[in-house]
């Protein structure tokens, strides 16, 4: 069974917080779904839920978005084209930024999880 997520662990997983209160910027995704028919959510109770490829797509638009300073109408012509097809092997292709930015979140994920596992136990002076 696939494991489904809420549009605000979505906003979460993104990083899509607003930065004085951290709470979820959920609207950000609502419009997204509107402006890219590839966001699809399932509807459960008139509650959304994404599947780990729908967090794949919005992390992608978020990248061209955010990072690349793409309009909309350019990330809609990218994802018309299909990342996949995007020069594979010029390391500084669009695709390959992606996929270095991908790993380096990845990363400091499980680094993350390695200080906690690290500091587990550990007494605590003052």
């Amino acid at each position: 069974m696939k494991k489904l997520y809420t549009i605000s662990d979505v906003s979460k997983v993104l990083d899509l917080l607003d930065k004085k209160n951290k709470k979820p910027l959920n609207h950000t995704i609502r419009y997204w779904e509107k402006e890219f028919k590839k966001i699809k959510p399932l509807n459960i109770n008139k509650r959304r839920y994404y599947t780990e490829k729908q967090i794949e797509i919005i992390r992608l638009i978020k990248y061209l978005l955010k990072d690349k300073g793409m309009t909309i109408k350019g990330v809609k012509n990218v994802l018309k084209k299909n990342i996949n097809t995007l020069d594979d092997y010029d390391l500084n292709s669009l695709k390959a930024d992606y996929q270095k930015k991908n790993i380096e979140l990845k990363s400091k994920k499980v680094l993350k999880r390695i200080n906690i596992l690290k500091n587990y136990g550990k007494k605590i002076t003052h």
